[in-house]
């Protein structure tokens, strides 16, 4: 079983990246990720190059200037405690972000062809669902999801499992490029964990191969700062330990035509969604909501 899917933290860092996932690094076409963090009064440029990219505050605020637009990210104090607002930036661009007080800072990316407008994102715009039952209740804060917020190829997405459940199931697929059924689509995981009494948190990440592409197989115990690439493969369970809630951001992009989240359950679990209705949802979600539009 290989484990060159995934990466502990400190082992996808690079430059002033304490993550930074790029096609090259991860071999494939079209997803990025890189996760900055700035002390307070610090700030950072980059040039956006062939990507399109959302900054999306983990902790902290931050201010994004692009071209003649500056947006102010009110951020949030965790990934367990709110939802964020947004900035999106468009390829070929000059990017900087500064933060008053420090923070850390996802940039998700995605090789792009179309240069579409900088924008702000709000937190109260974030819809917030509650995806499954039982065992397998997980909240999913859909602010960069396909017909959500317009991008060119970026889908990103936030998880958060209570602990003890399981989420990214029943296993799915998107590595195939099959219309109106399925989309050809590299995803990367990024993990945190809640801890519990300054006892840091974990949890467990499948992918097991699905006939296509490298035939991806990974069984990997992951905590803090960890990074999963999935090129191709069934992929989930997403196992939270009991005690520790956690949260992953999932980053997507692929060569269609069409942006779109088009999945195929593994046939020997997709059983598993026919029983949701006749659970309720895990009364410890949601964790919380979007703030109310002002």
């Amino acid at each position: 079983m290989t484990t060159t899917h995934h990466l502990p933290a400190g082992k996808a860092a690079a430059d002033v990246y304490a993550v930074d996932v790029t096609p090259e690094s991860a071999g494939w076409g079209h997803s990025s990720l890189r996760v900055l963090e700035l002390p307070a009064g610090g700030w950072h440029a980059f040039d956006t190059g062939d990507s399109e990219w959302i900054v999306l505050p983990l902790s902290g605020g931050c201010t994004v200037a692009v071209g003649g637009d500056t947006f102010r990210l009110a951020g949030r104090e965790s990934v367990f405690s709110g939802v964020s607002d947004f900035a999106y930036v468009p390829r070929d661009a000059q990017v900087s972000i500064a933060s008053r007080d420090g923070g850390r800072f996802a940039l998700t990316g995605a090789r792009c062809t179309r240069r579409l407008p900088a924008r702000y994102g709000p937190a109260s715009a974030v819809p917030v669902e509650l995806r499954g039952t039982g065992s397998c209740s997980r909240q999913v804060n859909n602010f960069g999801a396909a017909g959500v917020f317009e991008c060119d190829k970026l889908i990103a997405v936030e998880v958060i499992t209570p602990g003890g459940n399981w989420s990214s199931f029943p296993p799915h697929r998107h590595d195939e490029h099959r219309p109106g059924e399925e989309s050809e689509l590299e995803e990367i995981y990024y993990f945190e964990f809640a801890p519990h009494e300054g006892t840091p948190g974990l949890g467990y990440q499948r992918v097991s191969p699905s006939g296509n592409g490298a035939h991806t197989d990974v069984l990997a115990e992951v905590r803090d700062g960890d990074v999963v690439l999935i090129p191709d493969g069934w992929h989930g369970p997403s196992m939270a330990v009991p005690g520790h809630d956690m949260y992953y951001l999932n980053v997507m992009a692929g060569p269609g035509t069409d942006r779109a989240w088009l999945i195929c359950d593994h046939p020997d679990h997709a059983w598993i969604r026919d029983t949701w209705p006749e659970r309720p949802v895990d009364p410890r979600l949601p964790l919380y909501t979007a703030p109310e539009r002002s």
